[in-house]
């Protein structure tokens, strides 16, 4: 006998949806909204100076090393606005999927060798570094939001009555 699916599960929210408008994506927005701040900060502030005092195949380096910096975190932080704007009701998640309004997030390596990066200023590497680890967590949002092609279901109401009848048949349906 075939059965077919119930209702309930086409109106399941995803983790990531769920997320995406959550507390943790409130931390994960001020996280890069910091980010993007101290990195700021610091690259027209003391990254200057340090950057000046630098032998030149390391301010090369640096140089390359802030560029790509300043550009993974301009990336975040569009990201960041977009799912932001869609978390409010300003655009539909099929909007934000829009060619229009797409960011396309790219992960981008260090831009310098090991141990060219170990010779930078602490400061721009722990800038770097965090970079990387904030990328990687969109990135991951990213793909479990919009990757799939899919919108974000969004329940209806009663879904909740809908699975717990659905959990009703299933065991009534066992015992019986």
């Amino acid at each position: 006998m075939h059965r077919k699916a119930p209702t309930a599960a086409r109106n399941t929210v995803s983790f990531a949806h769920h997320l995406a408008s959550s507390e943790a994506f409130k931390t994960l927005f001020s996280a890069g909204m910091v980010l993007v701040e101290e990195a700021a900060a610091y690259l027209y502030g003391p990254g200057r100076q340090e950057s000046r005092v630098l032998p030149r195949h390391d301010a090369l380096a640096y140089a390359s090393e802030s560029m790509r910096l300043t550009t993974r975190l301009m990336q975040m932080a569009s990201w960041l606005l977009l799912q932001r704007a869609v978390n409010e009701g300003d655009l539909t998640p099929n909007q934000a999927r829009t060619d229009k309004h797409r960011v396309n997030l790219t992960r981008q390596g260090l831009a310098t060798p090991p141990d060219a990066f170990a010779r930078l200023p602490d400061r721009l590497q722990e800038l770097a570094l965090a970079s990387h680890r904030l990328q990687g967590r969109i990135i991951h949002l990213d793909d479990q939001l919009y990757a799939q092609g899919v919108a974000p279901a969004v329940p209806s109401a009663p879904t909740i009555h809908h699975q717990l009848a659905s959990l009703q048949a299933a065991f009534g349906a066992r015992s019986a």
